[in-house]
């Protein structure tokens, strides 16, 4: 009766992994060997202040999870202290937080991730993580599209002055 328990505990745990992962929209697999507790607690802080859950978890669980979802790219990567940094609502905030303080640390990695249902290798992860974030990038459009507008207002603002001092 004990171990029916137990396995129902363990399937519940895997129906809620699989629910954030197939939610997410990107997932960082990350090995965090060797970080003290105080890191621990500042990178949970960091992941917390951008809204990202991070959680450390069986490998077999989260290995059935993906399995679940029909993914099997990720079986190699869970092996070893494995973490989840899983971004709800910023696609780039799991892997630009885990490469900032990768820097810091210099000890955790991350392993491979998941974005918009794209597998990425570490070096795929990596690069995501020098994105800029969805703001600065609609930022950088907005300022696209001003900068012909703005320009041309001062070619005609030109033109109004030299008719104006002749």
């Amino acid at each position: 009766m004990a171990s029916s328990t137990i396995r129902e505990q363990k399937s519940k745990q895997v129906a809620e992994i699989q629910d954030q992962i197939s939610n997410a929209k990107s997932v960082m697999l990350v090995d965090y060997k060797g970080i003290t507790v105080l890191q621990d607690l500042e990178l949970r802080n960091a992941f917390r202040a951008k809204g990202v859950i991070y959680r450390v978890l069986k490998n077999r669980l989260v290995k059935i999870a993906f399995n679940n979802l029909g993914r099997t790219e990720f079986d190699e990567a869970l092996n070893g202290p494995t973490a989840l940094a899983i971004g709800m609502t910023d696609i780039v905030a799991p892997a630009k937080i885990v490469m900032e303080k990768s820097v810091t640390f210099k000890k955790m990695t991350i392993k491979c991730g998941l974005a918009e249902n794209n597998f990425l290798d570490a070096e795929q992860c990596k690069a995501f993580a020098q994105l800029p974030s969805r703001e600065v990038l609609i930022s950088q459009v907005l300022g696209l599209f001003q900068a012909p507008i703005a320009a041309f207002a001062r070619v005609i603002d030109a033109i109004a002055q030299k008719k104006a001092e002749v």
